[in-house]
């Protein structure tokens, strides 16, 4: 029984959150592999809501292994407070259920300091991040100046470190006019909260390699989506790290052989979040609607989502960057009442037709989408657990989109509720 990725095809928003707890159930462990809290994973089971930003999204089922990564970047204060309000909701999270790397990083208050002044810095060009110091503690990271989990353990240590790192960040955010961070400080914050951590690290990697060895079946949650790749995304319109298949290996400590399929979440239209390009947006009542439908608004930020087309060629791009092997299409639903349904099957460039997104901001700010124009539906498709259950125009709509991005739907999502989906093959039994 092969492990399984779960990573975005688009620009994150794709419904990562419910695909991942729908295969929870035939996983035992769950682990995130990068990124930080300004993920945001929205879960609606029985009709609760749970919002979830660092925590896998395994962790509302009992049974389960919940792991947060080397390759996530934490914030210390927020994973408290998340871990508080899940429990509130009711679900139960100890040191058996839930365990965090050794050796992921920490974000600190002068991450969100550093971040939100170069965000100014910017003026009129802004990157669009969510402001949460997720940019800067990668910096430190690959700098090599980072505070991780396991100096919480070491207060003399932690304090020598975060000397060296405040010489660096204060002397950037004097530059930038910025008030600078004192390091007693962020040392007084994490001695606060550090009591609350220290139970939940582990060596994460050997609890990963146990249970693959145990044979139990493993799920790679990732955030965000492949159009947001630092490498391989809208450059410099991206997060900062990689969500491609080969860092769920590096971001959690083992070997690529060990993933075995990997799912795309992809939406059945797009949106983004942010700044940078996006080809087939439509700010305009097409936009509007889809926007309506679907609540697309930010699980982290609030933030209002722009919406537009289904683009088959960033998806196509992105199952091939990110080595997808197949794909769970989400919020068809939202489609359903569309006289018409558009497609991007291609892009203009200067002229010429291309089958690509270029990796230069210049040209990918001036492609022009090439549509299709595909019938649509007026019949309801949500809440559909069947085939037989969907109009037969969405199933062409379906269909259509396996041909234009070669690779087939596996899963198919009729609404957020955990039940309303439809399962063509499990990803656990194979490619």
């Amino acid at each position: 029984m092969p492990n399984v990725a779960v990573i975005g095809s688009q620009w994150g928003d794709e419904g990562k959150g419910k695909i991942v707890d729908w295969l929870s159930s035939r996983a035992d462990v769950v682990v995130r592999f990068q990124g930080g809290h300004n993920a945001g994973h929205t879960l609606v089971i029985d009709g609760v809501t749970y919002k979830l930003h660092l925590l896998p999204s395994g962790i509302v089922r009992k049974s389960k292994i919940s792991i947060i990564g080397n390759g996530v970047v934490i914030d210390p204060w927020a994973l408290v407070e998340e871990i508080k309000t899940i429990q509130a909701q009711g679900v139960d999270i100890n040191p058996d259920k839930l365990k965090i790397a050794e050796n992921a990083p920490l974000i600190l208050p002068v991450h969100g300091a550093l971040d939100e002044a170069m965000e100014v810095a910017r003026g009129n060009k802004p990157i669009g991040t969510t402001k949460r110091g997720i940019g800067p503690a990668y910096e430190d990271k690959i700098a090599r100046r980072a505070i991780r989990i396991c100096d919480l353990e070491y207060p003399d240590v932690m304090r020598e470190k975060l000397e060296r790192m405040m010489l660096h960040h204060n002397a950037l955010l004097k530059g930038l006019g910025a008030e600078q961070v004192s390091a007693d400080e962020i040392f007084a914050q994490l001695m606060e909260v550090r009591d609350e951590i220290l139970p939940y690290i582990a060596v994460t990697w050997k609890v990963l390699h146990d249970a693959h060895i145990d044979g139990q079946k493993i799920l790679f949650e990732g955030a965000q989506g492949m159009m947001l790749d630092v490498d391989h995304g809208t450059y410099p319109y991206v997060t900062s790290s990689n969500m491609a298949s080969g860092q769920a290996a590096c971001g959690s400590g083992m070997g690529p052989d060990q993933i075995g399929y990997v799912l795309g979440i992809t939406k059945a239209y797009t949106t983004r979040v942010g700044s940078g390009p996006f080809p087939t947006e439509q700010d305009n009542d097409i936009g509007q609607f889809l926007g309506e439908r679907g609540h697309e608004f930010g699980t982290t930020t609030g933030r209002k989502r722009r919406c537009g087309w289904f683009d088959a060629v960033a998806v196509r791009q992105a199952i091939k960057l990110g080595g997808i092997h197949g794909i769970a299409l989400t919020k068809l639903d939202v489609l359903d009442g569309m006289e018409e349904i558009k497609v991007c099957v291609g892009y203009e460039l200067d002229g010429e037709k291309i089958d690509y997104l270029p990796a230069s901001q210049v040209k990918q700010a001036a492609v022009t989408p090439i549509y299709e124009t595909i019938e649509g539906w007026q019949e309801t498709s949500r809440g559909a657990r069947s085939w037989g259950d969907l109009p037969a125009a969405a199933v062409k709509y379906v269909k259509h989109i396996e041909e234009l991005i070669g690779a087939p739907v596996t899963l198919l999502s009729t609404s957020p509720e955990r039940d309303d989906t439809i399962l063509m093959q499990d990803p656990f039994v194979g490619k």
